[in-house]
Parts: C-alpha cells; sequence; structure tokens
C-alpha cells in the first residue's frame, strides 16, 4: 500500500522499506505493518492527544522528567509550545518505558526505533502467524484463564521489580501471542517510586486482571493479589521470585475517605470508558 506521509519519511530515511497494511485505527495511534529487508514490524503513529482529561494527565505525568526548565515552564503555563511539548513527553513515556522494560524481561513488544512520533517495534504475532489478537477478543476455558491470570501477575511483579507501573492495564492492551500474553499500550506508564498514585494505579492494574478473568475463571474473584504486591513492595521485600498467595491481611488503619472517594469515581470512569471500548471496539 501507499505509505502514510509520516510513515514516508521513515522509508526516505531508510528505517524501513514497505508498508503493508494498517492494523489498527484509535483515538490515541494508528498501527500499521511494515517491513524493512526481511523483518516484520508494526509503526504506531502517534495522534495528537485531545481525549486524557486534565486528571488523568496530572496522575500519570506526576514526576515526569523534562529536558528543560523553558519546556516545563512551557507546559505549566498550558501554552502551544507546551501542549506540544507534553504531547512528546508522554509519547516518549512509552518509548522510555518499552525500552526499559524489555531490559528487565517484561513481555512486551521489543522496541526497534522511535522518530518523528513514530515508534517502530516488533509485530506481536498469534497462533496463526498473523497480528495477534486482544485478550477481549479471545475466550478461555478456566484452566486458560488461571495460567493467562498467573503468568500476567507474574508481569506486574516484574514490571514494578523495575520500577514501573502500567496504569492502564485490561483486556484492552494486552496481546495474545502465540506463546502467552504480551503487554502493549504504555504511555500512560508511571514511576513507582515517585508518583503519589502509583498503588492505586497498581491495584487497579491487578483489579482488572482479576475481574477478566474471573468471568471465565470465579475462584480468581476472591484473590486478592495487588494489596499483597503493593505490601511486599513497600516493605522492599517484592523480587521476581517472590512466592505469592493471592491473600492479604487489611491494615487497621484509618481509612482516607477522600482517597476512597476518588478510587470510586475513578473506577466508574474506567467501567464507563471500558463499556464504550466495547461497543466501539476500533476506536
Amino acid at each position: 500500500m501507499k505509505a502514510p506521509p509520516r510513515l514516508q519519511v521513515l522509508v526516505d530515511e531508510g528505517l524501513i522499506d514497505t508498508v503493508v497494511r494498517q492494523l489498527m485505527s484509535g483515538k490515541e495511534a494508528e498501527v500499521y505493518v511494515v517491513r524493512r529487508g526481511g523483518d516484520t514490524w508494526c509503526a504506531k503513529i502517534y495522534k495528537e492527544a485531545t481525549n486524557r482529561s486534565f486528571r488523568q494527565a496530572v496522575d500519570y505525568t506526576e514526576n515526569r522528567k523534562v529536558k528543560n526548565s523553558r519546556q516545563a515552564r512551557a507546559m505549566a503555563k498550558g501554552t502551544r509550545f507546551g501542549r506540544q511539548a507534553q504531547e512528546a513527553a508522554w509519547q516518549s513515556a512509552e518509548v522510555d518505558a518499552l525500552y526499559r522494560l524489555a531490559a528487565a524481561g517484561v513481555r512486551v513488544p521489543k522496541p526497534h526505533n522511535f522518530m518523528e512520533g513514530v515508534l517502530l517495534m516488533e509485530l506481536v504475532t498469534g497462533a496463526d502467524g498473523d497480528a495477534a489478537p486482544r485478550l477481549n477478543d479471545s475466550i478461555f476455558t478456566a484452566k486458560e484463564a488461571v495460567l493467562h491470570h498467573s503468568s500476567l501477575i507474574r508481569e506486574v511483579v516484574r514490571m514494578l521489580c523495575a520500577g514501573v507501573i502500567h496504569g492502564d492495564l485490561s483486556e484492552f492492551n494486552i496481546l495474545l501471542a502465540a506463546d502467552g500474553p504480551v503487554i502493549i499500550d504504555l504511555p500512560q506508564a508511571v514511576d513507582a517510586a515517585g508518583n503519589n498514585h502509583a498503588q492505586r494505579l497498581l491495584l487497579r492494574d491487578v483489579d482488572n486482571l482479576r475481574d477478566f478473568f474471573g468471568r471465565s475463571a470465579p475462584a480468581l474473584l476472591d484473590t486478592a493479589y495487588g494489596p499483597e504486591i503493593w505490601a511486599l513492595y513497600e516493605k522492599g521485600l517484592l523480587s521476581t521470585d517472590s512466592v505469592l498467595t493471592g491473600r492479604h491481611q487489611a491494615s487497621s488503619k484509618p481509612v482516607d475517605l477522600a482517597s476512597v472517594v476518588r478510587e470510586i469515581d475513578d473506577a466508574q470512569a474506567e467501567e464507563s470508558a471500558r463499556r464504550l471500548r466495547m461497543q466501539n471496539p476500533g476506536a
């Protein structure tokens, strides 16, 4: 097919040879299958973000560093240059997270290059050799659900040990590769040690996995891996070899009511977004 203008730049630079087909078009990005030599990759073209609320952006971008003070001031003022810098930082966060997590052995697409708002990375393939489906498009037996849930909990732990929390993990951004689940879509990834919302985001990620796989394996609905993982992390005891039980003794400390109310609001917003994605899977 004819290369879109932003991919033609990569063809002209010799980073890719041809564009095979469009794989996906969503609100934040378009993804294409491309080739370079004998390799087949995917190219993620970022769109300008116009659908993220201010509060979401603050939660995810807290403590993210920018290149210089001029950019930081512009981003704080919300100028045109500041918005451009903020969008560039949002895109770079995914690139940085992919390289960091791939180096830590986390099951994410292997990144190859990033140029002009286009991320070149591994094409994750399914059992049929074609582009892998999302978990949301797959049906599991109870046994398969338990196995995939266990695998992904280990990946969440591996990510946290590398200092990263996905922040929006669900069945919509996990692919089912031939050899198991692969985690994608990381522009909202947060620094576990430097973000005040890290615990809440980690717990939500784990709860999303529990709720999805619990539809096929109801026994998973009684597990509490999120609090257990975070408790080990806070104590400095979490490792990729940590033995998890899925059980956790609740703290007896006074409840922060404001945080609870906010978490409920976020859960309701997440559920609304989930229903919208289910109604418009290609959006």
